[in-house]
């Protein structure tokens, strides 16, 4: 294994024992079916891209280790929320039963709601010299705007109803910029709010998280239509509608144009630019 390789492994693992820790103490249903969401593996591409992030402008990893975490609690909740049978109906996720399906749908919920509430209290919490209060609460108050009804959740209602194969690109892309990219960009770029960025240096990673983040949406695109495109009542998305040969493309062309914005800036490093090409097909 590469040297970089190993130290997006270490970054990996250290997200995994802080969240495992996040959620240790009680053993209520309730802490159980949080446990069930967050612990069932999972690629922490977004904790990751924060750490990397944040890196790169030489922060403390102990200090953006709690908003790697706030940020990975935020996207776990808001799958909890999504495979519930109003939204996506799901009764699966990552090889196991959806948390609704496992606890019932009142619990799955409230571990949804609690999985919430946990990220800003691990996020008030970061350690860090009081020199740096003023950005650890300007990176909070970006995950937290990005996360609601202009971000994250404002995607999320737009796409109740969407049909792709109904829209224009534009549409589609915000709806995505929102619903997916929100979070992926709050990573990128509250990692380099940590940092002390200036503000070329953080439009810098905000653009390359907006990039990632189309980037992320179409690759899980890709795979869904390629694996599950004959699966009764299954919804045409961005590759149905493109077809998958001009998705791959256009995929391939967000990952590379990602890359060289950041590494025309001089920021980008050996992790930043494996995070991006995981997502190539």
């Amino acid at each position: 294994m590469s040297a970089f390789r190993e130290r997006l492994e270490k970054k990996k693992q250290a997200v995994e024992l802080a969240l495992a820790a996040c959620l240790a103490g009680e053993d209520s249903v309730l802490f159980q079916a949080m446990r069930h969401a967050v612990l069932s593996g999972g690629k922490r591409y977004r904790p990751l891209l924060l750490l990397c992030a944040a890196e790169c402008f030489g922060a403390d990893e102990a200090a953006a280790l709690p908003f790697a975490c706030g940020i990975e609690l935020i996207h776990n909740y808001s799958l909890v929320h999504d495979d519930l049978p109003a939204m996506d109906n799901d009764d699966w996720r990552r090889g196991r039963p959806t948390v609704h399906k496992a606890f019932g749908e009142p619990i799955a919920i409230l571990a949804g709601d609690a999985l919430l509430t946990l990220a800003f209290e691990v996020m008030s919490g970061a350690p860090g010299p009081a020199e740096l209060a003023p950005r650890m609460a300007e990176a909070a108050a970006l995950i937290a705007r990005n996360a609601g009804a202009l971000g994250m959740i404002g995607g999320q209602s737009l796409d109740i109803g969407f049909r792709p194969e109904a829209e224009a690109e534009p549409a589609y892309e915000e709806m995505i910029l929102r619903k997916t990219g929100a979070l992926i960009i709050s990573a990128a770029e509250a990692g380099a709010v940590l940092g002390g960025a200036s503000s070329g240096d953080r439009a810098c990673f905000a653009e390359f998280g907006k990039r990632l983040g189309l980037a992320f949406q179409l690759r899980d695109d890709i795979d869904d239509t390629t694996q599950e495109d004959t699966r009764p009542g299954f919804r045409p998305n961005a590759a149905a509608f493109l077809g998958v040969a001009d998705a791959r493309t256009r995929l391939s062309d967000l990952v590379r144009s990602a890359v060289r914005g950041l590494d025309k800036a001089g920021l980008l490093t050996e992790e930043l630019r494996a995070l991006a090409l995981l997502l190539e097909p």
